[in-house]
């Protein structure tokens, strides 16, 4: 028998994946505890019942029933596994669910209850010295030894801006969010770091290294909708824009290196916006092309186009900018 995700309500196709903290069955986007707030749903029905509201309501429903939003005051979301519905009271969310005295535990997440200012300068810190690993072998003994430490700033700053889009589209919903800095992407982000210090002293290969130290929670999306697309169209459109500008910016100045170097960093923005337009995972991609398909190929057309274009501009034997 087929089974509805119970956090989007979305029919799960292959084999569902039960939660067992909370029970319940969720599709492949939301099956780790994060991306269905696992332990919001836990705090609600158990200790937090007291403090925020009345207890959930259960209706039963039939099999073939679709998703869809109550109209009951009050109510912001529902969710199915197929059975029930579940509806969550707008009251039994904590008024600050990141607050550590919300009591609520999020997994994945590195120091989840530090300030949002401290997961910035560690994730936008991890970067920028990613990025001073990747331009230093390339550009060291070239004459132009200062470049390395201002692409790396671009290649920080792309990636905050585009957590930053993303944060700041959550705030104008009124959702719940903040930049956090993730377990598991912190132990890639380290470790790449590491090997290729170690590279860079012992002379050896270097690895590639995984830039995934943090990034933007919005706790309230709960279905495809405007909302979600719009929340996660931010990112790659704020790379869009700020590599536009970049791009106009390497042709207003004339002198060579810097006007290729800036062009370089718009090609870095074209490119990590072009990255999370791939629709897997838990990149942008996914949850844009599923909400709006052609929002999707505008916006990731016009990433890739550009990204093409600053690409045959800098390493072109008949650069303009030379």
């Amino acid at each position: 028998m087929a089974k509805n995700c119970a956090h989007c309500g979305e029919e799960i196709f292959g084999d569902p994946t039960k939660c067992n903290d909370c029970g319940y069955y969720y599709c492949s986007r939301h099956k780790e505890p994060i991306n269905h707030d696992c332990n919001i749903i836990i705090q609600s029905s158990t200790s937090q019942t007291d403090i925020y509201s009345p207890p959930p309501q259960v209706i039963q429903v039939s099999h073939e029933q679709s998703y869809q939003q109550s109209d009951t005051p009050g109510i912001i979301r529902g969710t199915t596994d197929g059975t029930y519905t579940w509806y969550r009271q707008e009251s039994q969310i904590p008024v600050d669910a990141f607050s550590p005295d919300s009591g609520i535990d999020f997994k994945g997440i590195l120091l989840p209850h530090k300030s949002e200012l401290f997961h910035f300068i560690v994730g936008v810190s991890l970067i920028y010295i990613i990025g001073i690993l990747t331009f230093y072998p390339s550009l060291l003994n070239s004459g132009f030894e200062w470049a390395i430490f201002m692409l790396a700033g671009f290649y920080a700053t792309a990636f905050l801006f585009h957590e930053l889009g993303h944060r700041q589209v959550a705030v104008h919903f009124d959702l719940q969010t903040k930049f956090r800095l993730l377990t598991f992407g912190m132990m890639l982000t380290v470790l790449g770091v590491g090997f290729n210090i170690y590279s860079l002293i012992s002379g050896g290969v270097s690895f590639p290294s995984l830039a995934l130290p943090g990034a933007v929670v919005v706790l309230g999306l709960s279905k495809i909708d405007r909302t979600t697309g719009l929340c996660k169209a931010a990112g790659p459109t704020v790379n869009l824009v700020y590599g536009s500008v970049l791009f106009i910016i390497s042709f207003v100045i004339p002198s060579y290196p810097l006007n290729m170097l800036i062009g370089l960093a718009a090609n870095l923005n074209y490119m990590l916006g072009t990255f999370n337009m791939i629709p897997i995972g838990i990149l942008d991609g996914q949850n844009i092309w599923k909400w709006n398909k052609k929002v999707y190929l505008a916006l990731c057309g016009s990433l890739l186009v550009l990204l093409l274009i600053t690409y045959l501009f800098i390493y072109s034997p008949t650069s303009p900018y030379l």
